[in-house]
């Protein structure tokens, strides 16, 4: 099945695999809870819904009342960017061997990635789909002022601590707004360790800088991103002046144990 509909451009296998790793590698650059996450896929675009969790009843059943047994699904949502590309631009590439201008690809590329990063901290809440920040079950701390050098490692070991009484005793991984992450290059007065290095010895799994609010502390247990279709371009058309293409994936947040993550929230 051509779904990407390549087979109607006007041109071949070599440029499509040149769009699509310029796509894979500024998708890379920008994206972050991958990088901590177990992924899994692709499993095809085919897949539009997983889920979650064990079948239940709906109600415990009276004594001369039949059982309702149900699981509970959530949707697999799919990111698209549409870009375009000049003809004149693909023919000197085509014809001439020029190389191919990927800036609107790359541009296309970090837009969906922006989208999934969205996607996999916040969720989409009106149609129940989780996120890392917003899941029913988390755990929370408050946040104080990390420009006291202490402060991070207070909060960082709380949040430790909620999850640990949980049952949750890492490895961790800790994702951080920017500012927040930035602050940790600054030195423990009298040495030469960061804040940085001394909080990476409690989250063996990385410290990430999130396009967030406040920090989420995760243990590896949380669940995996699940991939449907991986991040492909794919064709539309075109004016007579550029051709109209796309990117497109699909994934979702497949959370295991909500209390497998402890937001930090800032004050």
């Amino acid at each position: 099945m051509d779904y990407l509909n390549r087979g109607q451009a006007p041109f071949g296998s070599e440029l499509w695999d040149e769009i699509d790793k310029a796509a894979v590698k500024a998708a890379s650059d920008r994206l972050t809870a991958r990088r901590f996450l177990n992924v899994d896929g692709p499993f095809g675009p085919g897949m539009t819904s997983i889920e979650l969790g064990n079948d239940g009843f709906c109600r415990e059943p009276g004594s001369d009342e039949a059982a309702q047994i149900v699981g509970r699904a959530v949707s697999v949502p799919m990111i698209r960017k549409t870009f375009k590309l000049s003809i004149r631009r693909v023919a000197g590439v085509l014809d001439n061997g020029h190389p191919l201008d990927t800036g609107p690809v790359e541009d296309a590329a970090e837009a969906v990635a922006a989208r999934e990063e969205e996607l996999i901290y916040a969720g989409q809440p009106d149609f129940g789909i989780p996120g890392l920040l917003t899941a029913e079950g988390r755990a929370e701390v408050t946040g104080g002022d990390w420009t006291d050098v202490d402060r991070a490692l207070e909060d960082v070991l709380n949040a430790v601590t909620c999850l640990d009484d949980a049952g949750k005793r890492g490895p961790y991984a800790l994702a951080l707004e920017p500012g927040l992450y930035n602050g940790l290059f600054r030195r423990y007065p009298g040495t030469d360790m960061l804040q940085l290095e001394h909080l990476k010895r409690l989250c063996t799994l990385g410290i990430f800088k999130a396009p967030i609010k406040g920090g989420a502390l995760v243990d590896a247990r949380v669940g995996a991103v699940l991939i449907g279709q991986d991040l492909r371009a794919g064709y539309i058309g075109q004016d007579g002046v550029h051709y109209d293409l796309f990117l497109s994936q699909s994934l979702v947040l497949r959370l295991d144990d909500p209390d497998a993550i402890c937001t930090i929230v800032p004050t």
